[in-house]
């Protein structure tokens, strides 16, 4: 034979259920506490003010990536910025280094992807700032070593003489130089990806 069923048991303090809820307590709980003291469980939802108008909490707007002309003045800032690095890197170790010609790229498109967006004409404007600042770097790096040798001011070498800079590099680019200067962009488009992502 079974048994009869055991009549369910009253919350604690025998008070009633509020709203239909067995379980919820009216009375203070086994240890004292009051309805809505902290209970220790970190997950409990206690105390939270309800949201403006009664509806649910709502996020910030994201911050505005869509702005083609910051993104552009963005790619150009960073690309004087890359241009100088590279130039003075090659200029000290005296020769260029493909992994900055790739850092220049990456930093240009990261930098305008992450403040215009994924606009095309953000994108197209970091492949060619990247593309120059390359160029720019490999003749910075040109005069600091001309300099050196002829024992001459780097300014005057960067500016006074630079259509003679332009044919030394006419005679000494090689295919390195044109593969380091096609990598900028083709970097600038992974450090956009990599902004969006």
């Amino acid at each position: 034979m079974s048994q009869p069923p055991t009549p369910p048991q009253q919350p604690y303090g025998g008070g009633q259920p509020a709203d239909g809820n067995p379980y919820a307590q009216q009375q203070p709980g086994p240890y004292g506490q009051q309805p809505g003291a902290p209970t220790g469980n970190p997950f409990a939802q206690q105390g939270q003010q309800p949201a403006p108008f009664g509806g649910a909490p709502y996020a910030p707007p994201p911050p505005a990536r869509n702005n083609i002309g910051l993104g552009v003045l963005a790619a150009l800032g960073a690309a004087v910025v890359a241009a100088v690095l590279y130039g003075v890197l090659a200029g000290t170790i005296e020769r260029e280094v493909g992994y900055a010609a790739i850092g220049v790229g990456f930093l240009v498109g990261f930098v305008a992807s992450k403040v215009g967006g994924s606009n095309p004409a953000v994108l197209g404007a970091s492949a060619v700032f990247s593309l120059a600042a390359v160029f720019i770097g490999q003749f910075i790096g040109m005069s600091m070593i001309l300099s050196d040798l002829l024992h001459v001011g780097f300014f005057e070498v960067f500016f006074d003489h630079f259509g003679d800079l332009l044919d030394v590099w006419k005679e000494e680019a090689d295919f390195m130089t044109y593969l380091f200067l096609i990598l900028a962009p083709v970097a600038a488009f992974g450090g956009a990806r990599k902004a969006d992502g």
